[in-house]
């Protein structure tokens, strides 16, 4: 699996860290930054890159990192094909797969733990859509999505 990652400067050494436990699990990780510490940038940039990847790479998936994780949130659902789903523990991460076949993980630096990190991602990333009737639901998403981005 093709797993698309970046934060901005607030989750930067949060990213190194899941980049790198990443790796050490076999995964395919692309960065797509910010690639420097302690320099500030904006999120959006890098939100609309992982969004675009993973909405362009059938069976990928992003993580993005900030302090909040709000504004990659918001950004990043910006994107067709991109469903960016802020999850401040396992219990959401497994719901935003099994129920809305999210393809992006948003993490809050602040909120999340990092200890609690590496499972919430694994879960994540091995977590499966349900289907059934949360798949109406996800059709009608991408309805809405037709809609209003013209896609």
């Amino acid at each position: 699996m093709k797993i698309f990652i970046a934060a901005d400067h607030r989750g930067f050494q949060l990213k190194q860290t899941i980049r790198g436990f990443l790796l050490d699990k076999g995964f395919d990780v692309s960065d797509e930054g910010c690639h420097e510490d302690g320099v500030a940038c904006d999120y959006p940039e890098f939100s609309c890159k992982v969004a675009w990847a993973v909405s362009q790479t059938p069976g990928a998936r992003g993580i993005l990192v900030c302090m909040t994780g709000i504004g990659h949130a918001i950004a990043a659902n910006k994107v067709p094909g991109a469903y960016a789903a802020l999850c401040y523990n396992k219990e959401a991460a497994v719901l935003s797969r099994e129920h809305n076949n999210a393809n992006i993980l948003v993490l809050g630096a602040r909120f999340v733990p990092e200890p609690e990190i590496p499972d919430i991602v694994l879960t994540w990333l091995r977590t499966e859509f349900e289907g059934g009737r949360h798949l109406r639901r996800v059709q009608k998403i991408k309805e809405i999505e037709k809609k209003f981005l013209k896609t």
